[in-house]
């Protein structure tokens, strides 16, 4: 069975982009805003613990995961083949 690799690039953009706007919620219900520098601040550019710092997330999260779900749709098809049973 073959994958729809921009389905599935576009689902995995959205996993990851979603999860990162969550997780930006959840951290600012707990423990507020904060605008210091976190660790995933020194990849996603512009992330902060705040409302806008969770859109950045997602469109980071989102771009992020649109690739990794592109090589993994695009390498699974790939290799799937060989790995599938002959039958007789």
């Amino acid at each position: 069975m073959k994958l729809n690799v921009k389905a599935f690039a576009i689902a995995a953009g959205l996993v990851w982009g979603f999860n990162w706007f969550a997780l930006t919620w959840w951290i600012m219900a707990l423990d507020g805003i904060t605008r210091e520098a976190t660790f995933i601040g020194l990849m996603y550019r512009g992330y902060t613990i705040s409302p806008v710092g969770s859109l950045v997330g997602l469109l980071y999260g989102f771009v992020d995961g649109f690739l990794i779900g592109l090589m993994v749709a695009w390498i699974y098809n790939k290799v799937s083949p060989y790995f599938q049973s002959k039958k007789d």
